[in-house]
């Protein structure tokens, strides 16, 4: 977290002697001493808040403290919700899902692609469908391919077996380029859409 975040040093708890100066309209009015900076600020009703300590002097502003924390509150809640665009989420499918029920895990996905999330495909397989790998494949492909019709996405981990099943890993692809290409099952394996995948 950048370190005004942290806390914000306003009028006379600023420490330096001299402070690199901005006014409300962002000129840069240079170096100047702290008693004329702060009476500057008052002279206009207005607050002197250091906006960073990273250069010596400290840059300054001469801005109202209640606009200025309500900007810095704003930029924080837009990163937040920019990193937990970024979190993963899992979207499972069944060995025997139909037609219907795939549409509808692939809203779920779009929603959350377009959300900027990465979206973990899990198919869990049991017993004899442990030995029919190539159709779960298929199945997945099915899947990405009916996706890819509804928005752009790209390879994050290419399909695995992982515990019970197969999982593959996919997020948006925000250039539309090197969108990824549905894994190829076998031609026996196609399915007709008007009949539940079995």
């Amino acid at each position: 977290m950048p370190q005004n975040f942290k806390r914000t040093f306003i009028n006379g708890q600023i420490r330096a002697k001299e402070v690199r100066l901005i006014d409300e309209t962002g000129a840069q009015l240079g170096v100047i001493k702290i008693e004329e900076a702060l009476q500057m600020a008052k002279d206009r009703n207005s607050d002197l808040i250091q906006v960073t300590e990273k250069v010596d002097p400290p840059v300054c502003k001469i801005m109202d403290y209640g606009k200025y924390s309500y900007r810095q509150e704003k930029k924080k809640k837009e990163e937040k919700k920019h990193q937990k665009g970024g979190e993963m989420k899992t979207i499972r499918l069944s060995f025997n899902i139909s037609i219907h029920d795939m549409e509808t895990r692939v809203r779920q996905a779009e929603k959350f692609l377009k959300k900027g999330s990465v979206v973990k495909i899990e198919l869990r397989l049991s017993g004899r469908e442990k030995a029919l790998q190539e159709v779960a494949k298929g199945k997945i492909s099915k899947f990405i391919e009916i996706l890819q019709e509804k928005v752009p996405v790209k390879t994050e981990k290419e399909i695995k077996r992982e515990g019970r099943g197969l999982t593959m890993t996919i997020m948006k692809d925000t250039t539309q380029r090197n969108a990824v290409v549905a894994p190829k099952a076998e031609t026996s394996n196609r399915v007709d859409q008007s009949t539940p995948i079995s």
